[in-house]
This record gives C-alpha cells, sequence and structure tokens, in this order.
C-alpha cells in the first residue's frame, strides 16, 4: 500500500501481519544465520535418516490413487445402473476420493499407509453397498491383497495393499444425488442429514485441510512436523492406542507453535516446540482457531456444556467443525510421561 507524504513524495505502508491462530505470535523474528546454518542440518540429518521416499515412490502411490479413484467410480455407476436410474444419471454417477492423514499432511515417510476417503451419492450406502459390493469387488482384484473390512470401528474403515501399497479406504455417502469431481469438503454444505460416522469420516480430510490453510509456512510446517514425530517414536510416546499422541495430535501442536513463530524455519521451531510445550498449562486446550458452534447441531468440544469433557487431560481441539478433543486417550499418567520427555528435549 502506498501513501503520500506532507512533502509528496510516495512512501511504502507495510501492512500489518497476518494473525495466525487465536492470539498474537510470540515472536516475528525470523532466523539468523546460524539458525539457517542448523536448518540445513536438520534437513540433511532427516533424509539421512530415511524419512523422505523416493520420487519413484511417490509416483506409484499417485498411480495406486488413479486406480483406487477408477475403481470407485465405476463401482458407483453400476450400482446406479442396477437401481434403474435414467442412462442420463448412469453417465452422470460418480465418487471422489480424497487423501487424509500424514499423506495428505505431506509428512509421510516411504512404506507408510495412505489413509483414503471414497465420497459417494446419497443412493449408495455404507453397510451393504461399500462393505459387501465394493468388498466383493476388491475381492476378486489380483493387485488387490490383505483385504481387511473393519466396519464396527469408530471410524469404519476397509483396510488392503493396494500393488504392495497400504490402504486405508473409509466411505462418506452424502446427501447429493450426483458428487461432482471438484466437491469441496472443507464446507459444511456436506454435512447436512448425515450420521456421526459420516462426519467422522469426513472430517479427516477436513481437519488435514484446515490445518494446511492455518499454518503460516506449509514447508515449515512439514519439516518441524517430520522431525518431532521422529523425535517422539523414538523416545516412546507416538500412539494414539497406547494414551500417548498419534500423528494428527502432533500435527496440531506443532501447527499451533508454527502460527506463535510465523517466521521461524523449522530448527527454530523444534527448539520453541519444547519450550511452548514444557511450559504449557494442561489442561488449557491447544487451538488453531476458535470453535464455531455451527447452525448444524453436531457436539463440539466445550467443558462448560459438556461434563465429560471436563475430565479430558491434554485438550488438543480439531479445526473443522464440529470441533472435537483429539487427544481424549490421554490419561494423567501418560500426559506426566510426555510433559517429562518434552523437558529432556527441552
Amino acid at each position: 500500500m502506498e501513501t503520500q507524504s506532507p512533502n509528496g513524495s510516495l512512501q511504502k505502508q507495510s501492512l500489518p501481519p497476518k494473525n495466525y491462530g487465536i492470539t498474537k505470535p510470540i515472536s516475528l523474528a525470523g532466523p539468523s544465520e546460524a539458525d539457517i546454518q542448523r536448518n540445513t542440518e536438520l534437513e540433511k540429518f532427516l533424509i539421512e535418516s530415511g524419512l523422505y521416499e523416493s520420487k519413484e515412490e511417490a509416483a506409484k502411490r499417485e498411480e495406486v490413487l488413479g486406480h483406487i479413484s477408477e475403481i470407485v467410480k465405476s463401482w458407483v455407476k453400476q450400482l446406479t445402473r442396477q437401481r434403474g436410474y435414467t442412462d442420463q444419471m448412469v453417465e452422470e454417477a460418480n465418487a471422489v476420493i480424497f487423501t487424509f492423514g500424514s499423506y495428505r499432511l505431506g509428512v509421510h515417510g516411504p512404506g507408510a499407509d495412505i489413509d483414503t476417503l471414497c465420497v459417494g451419492p446419497s443412493y449408495v450406502n455404507r453397510e451393504e453397498d461399500f462393505f459387501i459390493i465394493l468388498h466383493d469387488i476388491l475381492a476378486e482384484m489380483e493387485e488387490v491383497t490383505e483385504l481387511q473390512p473393519v466396519p464396527d470401528a469408530h471410524v469404519p474403515v476397509m483396510r488392503f495393499k493396494f500393488q504392495g501399497i497400504s490402504i486405508d479406504l473409509l466411505y462418506a455417502s452424502i446427501s447429493l444425488l450426483v458428487v461432482p469431481d471438484d466437491l469441496d469438503i472443507s464446507h459444511e454444505s456436506v454435512l447436512p442429514n448425515v450420521d456421526e460416522q459420516t462426519v467422522r469420516s469426513l472430517n479427516g480430510c477436513r481437519v488435514a485441510d484446515e490445518i494446511l490453510k492455518l499454518v503460516p509456512n506449509v514447508e515449515h510446517f512439514r519439516m518441524t512436523l517430520r522431525c518431532l514425530e521422529f523425535w517422539a517414536k523414538r523416545r516412546g510416546v507416538y500412539s494414539n492406542v497406547t494414551g500417548f499422541l498419534g500423528g494428527l495430535n502432533w500435527a496440531l501442536l506443532v501447527a499451533r507453535v508454527c502460527q506463535l513463530y510465523p517466521n521461524a524455519v523449522p530448527s527454530m521451531l523444534v527448539s520453541r516446540f519444547f519450550r511452548v510445550y514444557t511450559q504449557w498449562r494442561w489442561p488449557n486446550p491447544v487451538m488453531l482457531c476458535s470453535i464455531e458452534e455451527g447452525e448444524l447441531g453436531f457436539p463440539v468440544w466445550d467443558p462448560r456444556k459438556n461434563p465429560q469433557d471436563r475430565f479430558h487431560h491434554m485438550p488438543i481441539i480439531t479445526p473443522a467443525y464440529p470441533c472435537m478433543n483429539s487427544s481424549y486417550n490421554v490419561s494423567l499418567s501418560t500426559l506426566r510421561v510426555m510433559m517429562e520427555q518434552f523437558q529432556f528435549g527441552d
């Protein structure tokens, strides 16, 4: 923006820096020469530790996702035809594949599984069409091995390997007759008239997309997250199931530190991470944005309203509606272990 000074010369006026998150940044400082040097060394260390996949493996994953996309599109067309819809409906019938988790965030390592979500039309359901008909289609394919449906999981999932690459496939049926290829699932318009399992299925993708929108620098976020997940696995505190933190929890914690130090490079962000979380006063929640109540009436995390939310020891809140605590498995004892590890890291 330019303004005219009293003597008539044009002056550049810098726009106020964009705020990320629900508070002002702790520091706007960028890296020193030493920080840049440390950052180069950190990147070299992560590459040498085998955390990045090869170009060939990346291309193979893209190819496999393309195949899965074709399979679900033809499955929905087949069902549309069998149910006696018009030829035009069969022509337009569609399903869309989205990714979430470490793959969508761009931090997956070699050999990691790909979290995928298939979004289909209102007349294609999960119980029979997905878990029986699509299951049987996949079971017939020689590229598919280790096919394992888990319909009763908290988030129902079909697990399999496609040409040797591990896939977790979820299904969400939304209230549209035709699912467009350019469907924007970050929009709340995908949520009306769906059950809570569908909301949970959709939210993996919605949360990953929100995280990437809410960090000041996506590449800095990715490298910092790779480093801290590697550290957490080494220290034995990377696991959702045993009451520690899983990939989504680490991503949210790192994203918050990126917001607090928007101009820092990953080598700085790693050290700031330990500084921030050794001093964090749990159970104050970590949030990337304010919690929206939303119009649709899904329960959101709110310890004032929901008594069960008061018992969460380490709330790390997801940024997409309906906002939930992603770390409800953490107990007082696992929180204590993690706090000790944060002090070691610091």
